[in-house]
Formats: C-alpha cells, sequence, structure tokens
C-alpha cells in the first residue's frame, strides 16, 4: 500500500530541535538585526532599539538556562566537547555528532556569551545626548561612559561572530552537504545521521514558556524598579 508523502518524510528523518531552541533561535536574530537598524536609523528610534534589547536578553537568557533545563540536543552537556576532542575534529578524527558538532558548539556558545554581554551592557549605557539605557540610574556617569564603550565595540566582536556563523553554515551546506539550516527550521535531521536511540520526542514547549515568562517578569520587575535619570552632559 502506498503511503503519504508526509510519512515517508518523517521515517526519513528524526527530530533533535526542539520548538523552543528553533523559535528562539529566529527570534534572535529578528532581534539583533532590528537592533542594529535602529541604533543606525537616528535617536527617534531609539525607544525600539531598547525594545529589541530587551528582547534579545529575555531570549539568550532563556537559551542559557534551556541548556540545562531543555531537550537532550538543547543542553550543553549533551554537545560541548574539551580542546582534545574539538581538535581532532578539525583533523578529521572526531564525529560530527547529532546536535552542534564539537567546533560549532563554541560558536554556540561564544555567541550567547557575547550576546548576553551586549544587551547587558546596553541596559547601563548611554549615547550622550539625550537617550540612556533603563539601568543608567544605578551606575554613575564614568562607569556608564566605560560601559557604553564595551557596548560599541562588543558590536562589532558580535558582527564578526555573527559573519563567521553565517559562513560556517553556508560552507557545511554548499560543501559538506549538510541541511544546517533546514534543520533549524524543521528540526529533523536525515534518520542516517540520527541513531533512533538519539531523537528526541517532545520539544518540552509548556516548559520553555513558563522559562520565558520568568525572565521576561524579572526583567519587567527590574525596569520598573530602576530609577528615573538624566543624562549629565560635564
Amino acid at each position: 500500500m502506498h503511503m503519504p508523502e508526509g510519512i515517508v518524510v518523517r521515517e526519513q528523518e528524526r527530530l533533535i530541535w526542539d520548538l523552543p531552541v528553533r523559535v528562539s533561535h529566529w527570534l534572535v536574530v529578528v532581534a539583533v538585526a532590528t537592533c542594529w537598524a535602529t541604533h543606525y536609523a537616528g535617536v527617534e528610534w531609539f525607544a525600539w532599539h531598547r525594545r529589541s534589547g530587551y528582547t534579545v536578553l529575555v531570549l539568550v537568557v532563556f537559551r542559557v538556562l534551556w541548556g540545562f533545563l531543555g531537550t537532550r540536543h538543547a543542553r550543553f552537556a549533551s554537545f560541548l566537547r574539551g580542546p582534545r576532542v574539538v581538535a581532532d575534529y578539525l583533523r578529521g578524527r572526531a564525529p560530527a555528532g547529532v546536535g552542534h558538532n564539537p567546533l560549532g558548539a563554541l560558536a554556540v556558545v561564544a555567541l550567547l556569551a557575547v550576546l548576553l554581554l551586549q544587551a547587558g551592557t546596553g541596559l547601563f549605557a548611554n549615547d550622550e545626548i539625550m537617550n540612556a539605557g533603563p539601568f543608567y540610574g544605578w551606575v554613575d556617569q564614568a562607569l556608564s561612559n566605560r560601559l557604553t564603550s564595551l557596548h560599541r565595540l562588543n558590536s562589532d566582536v558580535l558582527l564578526v561572530l555573527v559573519g563567521l556563523h553565517v559562513a560556517a553554515v553556508a560552507w557545511h551546506v554548499a560543501v559538506r552537504d549538510q541541511p544546517l539550516l533546514r534543520a533549524m527550521i524543521t528540526g529533523r535531521k536525515p534518520a542516517q545521521q540520527v541513531p533512533a536511540t538519539e531523537s528526541i520526542a517532545a520539544s518540552r514547549t509548556p516548559r520553555a514558556i513558563v522559562i520565558t515568562a520568568v525572565v521576561a517578569l524579572a526583567l519587567a520587575l527590574a525596569l520598573k524598579a530602576a530609577p528615573d535619570a538624566v543624562i549629565l552632559l560635564f
């Protein structure tokens, strides 16, 4: 009996990336792009720059927590490897793994760290004109200026990491014929690359929603508690 095409595809592929990982990944892409666009669009867009920065912060904190509380391949313990394994992978002596490969795992951690630093410093930064981050009133002018400089410098580091990430994904797709981009959309990889024992059965989406809501609420309460402040130009 002929089986529907959709069922055949599901049998040929296995789920490894849960829905929260995929959704948060693409939302971070949109939020970071919005941050850059609103930064260069002018001071009248600063409110949207703030909002997109809050979005990045909530999503990144969620992803860090999901690295301990999420599904199998979302957890740091499942894909982080030591320097020897990374070196062996670069020499072709270690397998890529089902989820992130050993080198890609380092890139994930680096991106999360840089994004967290970018969003965190933005909370205290100022533009030396009329706009400042919501936590500006909790630090003195000198510290805010230093954090602003770090915010700008880290922006360049983030741009480099994003460029390397995009280039690496493009290389794996075009040269090594690995459907990384498609996998981050569907959550699935070819069955021959994923042993049945390593496929995940569910996304644990309700748990992810609760974690995200708690993180967002914590940020909202902190924003409400932050003191009003006026930028000191002199």
